[in-house]
């Protein structure tokens, strides 16, 4: 069934839908009606604009495409299933959670909390505002992907980031086999608990980063500002630049063309090999 050109305010209004394709519709009006689209099947809605609360829940087999979601549109896809958004504006609080196999490409969005507690979430060629995004989310995959944020990471699983411009604080603390490349990272307190976190060919900046960390890897990185990088962290690193300061790696090797401030104490067994060094110079 398609539907062209309506509006929907009531409570639930397509609810249960299956085999719905909604052109140029809208979720609006005095009504003020929420989920418009609740426990519905194989849904398209394109060129719309969504101005109401819940408009996705429980949906299964979804396409979403040139829309836009206002302020208003709280929370809009909760417990979804197999969604794809394209070229649409997300910027709705909350506007994704408990969602699986979601994909979303050349897309614009400002939610508070965007993308917790999801499974096998896409997002490509998009930019974010988000102060607390992805937390506890696992096989996360995300390319050509802007961020700025606060939060972010926090506790995501098995996931990979290629390509992308982060502007954050506290990001990828705890966060647990996650693959980093050719990315800019722009925050402070970076990566704190992690485990098994590798970044390769990156801009890392931001005081104390890469603290408590278990089994990290640093593959051609350059670290700008970085002070007392490392802390009880057990790293495996080769750094491009010259780095502010290290302080008390617990293990591993970090190679690095020159250290400002080495500090080394409490037990401290990790390694530190300048440029000066491994050539055999004293300078």
């Amino acid at each position: 069934m398609i539907i062209k050109d309506t509006s929907f305010d009531e409570e639930r209004a397509l609810y249960h839908s299956d085999g719905v394709e909604l052109v140029g519709c809208s979720f609006d009006g005095p009504a003020d009606g929420e989920s418009a689209l609740k426990e519905s099947r194989n849904v398209t809605f394109r060129k719309g604009f969504c101005n109401l609360r819940y408009p996705f829940w429980h949906v299964e087999g979804l396409v979403i495409s040139d829309t836009r979601m206002t302020p208003l549109c709280r929370a809009a896809l909760w417990y979804t299933k197999n969604a794809l958004i394209t070229g649409t504006e997300l910027h709705g609080i909350k506007a994704v959670r408990e969602c699986s196999n979601i994909s979303i490409d050349r897309c614009s969005i400002d939610s508070t909390e965007f993308g917790w507690f999801s499974d096998l979430l896409s997002v490509r060629n998009t930019t974010a505002k988000s102060e607390y995004p992805f937390l506890r989310s696992s096989h996360l995959s995300l390319y050509r992907f802007q961020l700025d944020g606060k939060y972010s990471f926090q506790y995501i699983s098995s996931s990979v980031l290629i390509g992308c411009t982060l502007n954050t604080k506290d990001a990828f603390w705890h966060a647990k086999n996650v693959y980093v490349k050719d990315s800019v990272i722009n925050g402070e307190y970076l990566g704190w608990y992690s485990e098994n976190v590798t970044f390769e060919n990156c801009i890392i900046s931001g005081t104390q980063p890469l603290c408590y960390c278990k089994n990290l890897k640093l593959i051609h990185c350059e670290m700008r500002d970085a002070d007392l990088s490392f802390e009880l962290s057990d790293v495996e690193a080769t750094l491009t630049a010259p780095i502010e300061s290290i302080k008390n790696p617990k293990s591993g090797t970090i190679r690095v063309p020159s250290v400002g401030l080495l500090i080394m104490e409490d037990g401290a067994e990790g390694k530190v090999i300048t440029d000066a060094q491994a050539h055999g110079s004293d300078c």
